[in-house]
């Protein structure tokens, strides 16, 4: 893991930290990709109103027709597949990713907040997307995410279930 990524309450910058009530400082309007995802950072919620937090380390992007690929290991070691695609955006879950918190209570998952800092550019990209349900293999339906992923923009992905 990257020690430059921090998504708790604090975002790295350069060699000082910067509290996220302190983004709306122009300085670091350059710290986002796109307005979405300034927007969607500050809305990121923290404990206790998370239900589950997972970071995904990818390696390698494998491209196929209109989607994209990866395998990534679950916490039992087993090789897990993370597929990526454009189309209506939302996210369907994979159970040995994700432990969901108070999943006995029955609560519906609403949303997922997929963030990463791609490489190039060290900017931060955000969405949120509904939650759909729970699949074999962790699927994503998001236009720009795929096209980063094509170009092999970002190597970690952050997902926080709420």
């Amino acid at each position: 893991m990257r020690s430059d990524l921090v998504w708790s309450d604090e975002v790295k910058v350069g060699k000082g930290i910067v509290y996220r009530q302190d983004l709306t400082n122009s300085k670091l309007k350059n710290l986002f990709f796109d307005g979405m995802s300034e927007l969607l950072f500050k809305e990121i919620p923290q404990s206790p109103f998370v239900r589950s937090r997972v970071l995904l380390n990818i390696d390698q992007f494998n491209i196929g027709q209109s989607y994209v690929t990866a395998k990534i290991l679950n916490k039992y070691s087993d090789n897990v597949t993370v597929n990526i695609q454009g189309g209506r955006p939302g996210i369907e879950l994979q159970e040995t990713l994700f432990k969901i918190k108070d999943e006995e209570s029955g609560a519906k998952l609403q949303y997922a907040y997929l963030s990463t800092k791609l490489l190039d550019t060290n900017k931060i990209f955000v969405r949120k997307l509904p939650v759909i349900g729970i699949r074999d293999w962790l699927l994503i339906y998001e236009d720009k995410l795929v096209e980063l992923s094509v170009k092999d923009a970002y190597d970690e992905l952050e997902i926080v279930v709420v």
